[in-house]
Parts: structure tokens; sequence; C-alpha cells
């Protein structure tokens, strides 16, 4: 069974900084693309960031382009994600999911616990 979990949220001031972690345990996404995903209060969960299985290839949501960095260490089967020059519109439960190389659909059905970022002053 595949286990999803982010980490690494909290809660930080406009312009700060984060940087999420997402662990898959259970079994390896090997050859997979992986994302992250976000979902605020009242709102649907939305695409964030996807990259491929190398890393050579990356994608952003143009809300965070130029502001977050996606990044995984096949390693560890970790995918992370650093944000920067957060702004309170960043605010959501993040989560990650396997997602194809040119599409932002979540492949697996179930997602993880997410983990909370809150960006306020």
């Amino acid at each position: 069974q595949v286990q999803l979990v982010e980490s690494g949220g909290g809660l930080v001031q406009p312009g700060g900084s984060l940087t999420l972690s997402c662990a898959a345990s259970g079994r390896t996404f090997s050859g997979y693309a992986m994302g992250w995903f976000r979902q605020a209060p009242g709102k649907e969960r939305e695409f964030v960031a996807r990259i491929s299985w190398s890393g050579s290839m990356t994608s952003y949501a143009d809300s965070v382009k130029g502001r977050f960095t996606i990044s995984r260490d096949n390693a560890k089967n970790t995918v992370y994600l650093q944000m920067t020059s957060l702004k309170p519109e960043d605010t959501a439960v993040y989560y990650c999911n396997a997602v194809p190389l040119f599409s932002s659909t979540p492949l697996l059905g179930s997602w993880g616990q997410g983990t909370q970022v809150t960006v306020s002053s």
C-alpha cells in the first residue's frame, strides 16, 4: 500500500520561506513524475508544481513560478518544494502525488494528510 507523508509546513510571515517534504513509502515511484498540489479553505485542490523522474523537467503553476522550486531525491524516495517570497494567498494545505510527465492529473486515488502552510503577519 502506498503511503505519502507530507511535512515541513508551518506559520510564516509574508516574504518568508519554507521547504516542504513528501516521503513515499510502501512502494517506490520509480519512473514516475511527482507533483505538489494545494487546497485553500473553500477552494478546489489545485496543481502547484511537477518534476520528472530524472529531475530534468519541471513545471509550475503561474501563481508560484519564480518563487517555488520543486526537487527530488530518488534515493530517499522524497520530493521537496522550496517556497520563497511567500504570500498570504499561498496559505493552504499542501499535498503530493504521482502525476503523468506532461499532465497534472494525480495518479493515486488516495492522498496523504497534507501539511498546512499559513502565511500571515
